[in-house]
Formats: structure tokens, C-alpha cells, sequence
């Protein structure tokens, strides 16, 4: 991929890649291998897969929910009032649980190594959510996985 030295930044649009390389990538995510080639194709068109330096706090705890992820590659760690809750690994949605729920994020989730992630808006997240049955479903398992 060509985003080797492109990482997130607070500012400035996402860089765009090769939609096939994206896709390619989503492809080989564990909770996608089985995804239809449809969903693949919406969520690189709605989203933006960019890599992330370590140590990047992606979502954070107590904020309001404008935005989602998935974990493509690498692994992050999530906190609630600093403790540790976990480590995340390729596959997993993050943020899914602010939107769904309509309410201020519950944890913070930080980088623990470099990771590349498909960033969704709430707009493009809602959209997969309405017209992606396989998403929808990954999307309930996730958080019924976290809200138990």
C-alpha cells in the first residue's frame, strides 16, 4: 500500500488509495473474509482506510460519537477511567457502541502498535448499517459482545 508514511493527522482530509489494494485489504480481515463483495466495495467507497501511528488515541472516552472504525491491521488497546479493558485486534469495529447507542463514548481506545483502519463517518456507518445485512449483523455482534 502506498500510505506507508501517510498517518492520520487531526487535520487535513484522508488520504485516498487504489480502491482494489482497499479492498483486497478489507478482503482479508478476519470479520470480513465471508463479506459479500458489495458490502467490500461500499465501505471503501464511504470510508477511508488510513494508517495510524502507535499511541494515537482514536476514540476517547466521555465524547460524542461522530465517527466509527474498523480495525484492518494491527492491535489497539481500549481504557475506561484509565484502566485497561483490553486489547482490540484485526477485525474489530470500535465506536460502534456511541452511534448505536446514541450516547457519549465509554472508553478511550488508543494505538498499541502501528494500525491501519477503515474511518466511517456516522453517515457512511449508518448507511452500511441500513443497506448492508452482513454489516448490520457484525455491527449487533459487536455490541452485544461489549454491552455484556
Amino acid at each position: 500500500m502506498s500510505y506507508r508514511h501517510r498517518y492520520m493527522t487531526s487535520h487535513g482530509p484522508a488520504p485516498r488509495g487504489d480502491v482494489r489494494a482497499e479492498m483486497r485489504l478489507l478482503a482479508s480481515v478476519p470479520s470480513l473474509t465471508q463479506a459479500p463483495e458489495s458490502l467490500l466495495a461500499a465501505m471503501v467507497d464511504l470510508g477511508h482506510v488510513v494508517p495510524v501511528r502507535p499511541r494515537w488515541a482514536l476514540l476517547t472516552e466521555k465524547t460524542a460519537p461522530e465517527k466509527a472504525y474498523v480495525l484492518l491491521h494491527g492491535e489497539v488497546d481500549v481504557r475506561r477511567d484509565g484502566e485497561d479493558l483490553g486489547r482490540c485486534r484485526s477485525g474489530e469495529i470500535l465506536g460502534e457502541l456511541g452511534i448505536v447507542r446514541n450516547r457519549l463514548r465509554s472508553a478511550t481506545v488508543v494505538t498499541a502498535t502501528e494500525a491501519t483502519v477503515l474511518h466511517l463517518s456516522v453517515p457512511a456507518f449508518e448507511q452500511l448499517r441500513a443497506e448492508h445485512r452482513y454489516f448490520r449483523d457484525l455491527v449487533g455482534e459487536a455490541v452485544d459482545r461489549k454491552s455484556a
